[in-house]
C-alpha cells in the first residue's frame, strides 16, 4: 500500500476539530496506541532500506478493541507529498513477535505513546497525533490524500498555514 501524506505542525487540537466538523468531516478513530520500533545499532534498514520496521499496540476508544499490527515502512519520495511504501499485517501475539524480531538481530527502540483522532472527509484522511512527552510533545495534524490536489483542498477547507506543512518523519522532527 501506498501512502501520500505531510505533517502540519503547532496546531491547536480543539480549533483543528471544530473546523473538521464544521466541514462535515466524519470521526473515524480514537485510539491509544504503542508504538515499537526495531533496527540494529547501525541503523541497517534507516540507512540500507529507507525504511523502519514497527509494531504497533492499538486500543479502539470507540469499540474498545486491541489490535497488534506489524508493519515496514518504506520512505519513496518526501518533496511536496511524504510517499511511503507499507507492508502490513495483523498479529495475535506482539510480544512473541518482537522476541522472533530480536532474535534476528534487530533491537526494540524505547516505545512512542500515541493518541490519534481521525476524521475522514471525503477522500481525505485527518488525523489529529498526540504523542508522550518524550517522542514527541506538540501535538500536529497528519493529512493522508491520494493525490497533490486533494492536499491543496484540505489546506484551503481548513485554512492551514503552509509553513507550518512538513514532509519530516516523526524521528527527524524529534532532533529540530
Amino acid at each position: 500500500m501506498r501512502e501520500r501524506e505531510v505533517k502540519v505542525l503547532n496546531i491547536d487540537r480543539e480549533e483543528i476539530e471544530k473546523k473538521l466538523i464544521n466541514i462535515g468531516a466524519v470521526l473515524v478513530k480514537d485510539e491509544d496506541q504503542i508504538n515499537y520500533r526495531f533496527d540494529t545499532d547501525d541503523g541497517i534498514l534507516k540507512k540500507k532500506h529507507k525504511g523502519y520496521l514497527r509494531i504497533r499496540v492499538t486500543k479502539d476508544n470507540l469499540t474498545g478493541e486491541t489490535k497488534n499490527t506489524m508493519t515496514f515502512k518504506k520512505s519513496i519520495d518526501r518533496n511536496s507529498l511524504r510517499v511511503n511504501e507499507e507492508i502490513e499485517t495483523n498479529i495475535s501475539d506482539w510480544e512473541s513477535t518482537s522476541k522472533i524480531i530480536e532474535l534476528l538481530g534487530y533491537k526494540r527502540k524505547r516505545p512512542g505513546y500515541k493518541h490519534r483522532k481521525s476524521y475522514l472527509y471525503e477522500n481525505i484522511l485527518f488525523e489529529i497525533d498526540t504523542w508522550d512527552e518524550y517522542t514527541y510533545s506538540k501535538p500536529y495534524l497528519e493529512i493522508e490524500v491520494p493525490s497533490y490536489e486533494d492536499l491543496e483542498k484540505a489546506i484551503v477547507l481548513l485554512n492551514l498555514d503552509r509553513s507550518q506543512i512538513t514532509t519530516k518523519p516523526i524521528d527527524e522532527l524529534r532532533k529540530d
